[in-house]
C-alpha cells in the first residue's frame, strides 16, 4: 500500500510539474493583483481591523494577515515606493486602532514613502478611522471620510484590573517571586501603588505627546489647537471636517478621484490592490498536499484498529 501511495505521489508531482511549466507564470498572482505594463496606477493598501505590531499571520491560502499588521503593510508601502507604475497610495482604512507601536512603525515607513517616493499618499476611513489609526492618517497629504465615519479619538491608554478580591473569595492565594520592586507593576493579583500610578501615567503620557505631535506636523495644526480636541473622545467625518481633522467628506471612489488629481494622473486610474494571493505553484501544492495527506489517513493503520499483515 505504501508503494503504491509513493507511485501516486510521484506521478502527482509530475503532471503538476508539467502543468506549472506550461503555465510559465503567464496565470501567476503575486503579492499584489499585477498589472501588466501598466502606468498611471494607484496602489490600495488595506488597513482593516485592529492594527498589531509584527509581520502579521497568514490564516489560509487567499486570506490576507489577520488584523492590519505593521509588517505587511510597511512592506507593501515599501513594494509601491519602488514601482515605477504606481504614481501614488491610497490607504484604505477601516479600523478602531491598536498598538502603540504598530502605529509608529507605520507612520514611520508613511514619512520614508513620501521622502524616498516623492508619490502622494491619501487616506480613505470607513466605518472607522480612529486612534491608531488616525495617527496613520493624519500624516497623509490628504484624508477622506464619510460623514457617518467615526475618527479621532486621538490619545493614549494602558488597563488592567484588579481581581484581588475575587481570589480571596474563591480561595486561590496568588504568590510571586520578583527581581525587583515594580516587576510585576499593572499585576492582577494587588493594587498598584501611588507611585506606580505615577510611572504608568508618565509613560501613557509620553506616548500621548508623540500622537499630540504627529497629528500638529501632519496636519498643520498649532499644538493648542490640536490639544483641545485631544481629550480621548471620536468624532464623526462630519464633525472631524468642520474640526480641521479630515479634508474631504467622501466615499472610496471619491478619494480615488482624488488621489488621481494629486498625482497628476489624466483619466480613470488603474488600481493595484496589495494581498497575499500566492501563485499558482503554491496553490496546486497545497491542493496536492492535502490529497496526499487524505490518501495516507485513509490507507495507513488507525489508532484502536486491529491489522493483519499478508505472508
Amino acid at each position: 500500500m505504501i508503494k503504491k501511495i509513493f507511485i501516486t505521489a510521484v506521478l502527482i508531482i509530475a503532471v503538476l510539474s508539467f502543468v506549472i511549466s506550461l503555465l510559465g507564470g503567464k496565470n501567476n498572482m503575486s503579492a499584489t493583483k499585477k498589472i501588466t505594463g501598466a502606468q498611471d496606477t494607484i496602489a490600495i493598501i488595506n488597513v482593516n481591523g485592529t492594527m498589531v505590531s509584527g509581520g502579521g499571520t497568514v490564516t489560509s491560502v487567499f486570506s490576507r494577515a489577520e488584523g492590519a499588521s505593521s509588517g505587511v503593510i510597511m512592506r507593501e508601502l515599501r513594494e509601491a515606493a519602488e514601482d515605477k507604475s504606481v504614481k501614488a497610495v491610497l490607504l484604505n482604512i477601516n479600523s478602531p486602532g491598536g498598538s502603540v507601536t504598530s502605529a509608529e512603525e507605520i507612520a514611520r515607513e508613511i514619512d520614508k514613502f513620501k521622502e524616498k517616493s516623492k508619490k502622494p499618499i491619501v487616506a480613505a476611513l470607513g466605518d472607522s478611522g480612529a486612534s491608531a489609526a488616525y495617527y496613520i492618517a493624519a500624516d497623509c497629504d490628504k484624508i477622506y471620510a464619510n460623514n457617518s465615519t467615526l475618527t479621532g479619538s486621538i490619545g493614549v491608554y494602558m488597563g488592567g484590573v484588579n481581581l484581588e478580591e475575587i481570589y480571596k473569595k474563591i480561595g486561590i492565594t496568588p504568590f510571586l517571586i520578583k527581581s525587583g520592586e515594580h516587576k510585576d507593576i499593572m499585576s492582577s493579583t494587588r493594587p498598584m501603588t501611588a507611585e506606580e500610578k505615577i510611572i504608568i501615567q508618565n509613560m501613557v503620557n509620553e506616548m500621548f505627546e508623540q500622537f499630540l505631535d504627529r497629528v500638529s506636523t501632519g496636519r498643520k495644526k498649532p499644538m493648542t489647537e490640536v490639544r483641545a480636541l485631544a481629550d480621548g473622545r471620536v468624532y464623526t467625518g462630519k464633525q472631524a471636517l468642520n474640526l480641521g481633522l479630515v479634508d474631504e467628506i467622501g466615499n472610496f471612489y471619491d478619494a480615488i478621484d482624488g488621489t488621481a488629481q494629486l498625482a497628476g494622473i489624466q483619466g480613470k486610474p488603474k488600481l493595484k490592490e496589495y494581498g497575499i494571493a500566492k501563485d499558482w505553484a503554491s496553490l496546486f501544492m497545497d491542493a496536492f498536499t492535502k490529497s496526499i495527506s487524505a490518501t495516507m489517513k485513509e490507507s495507513l493503520p488507525q489508532p484502536g484498529t486491529m491489522n493483519w499483515n499478508k505472508g
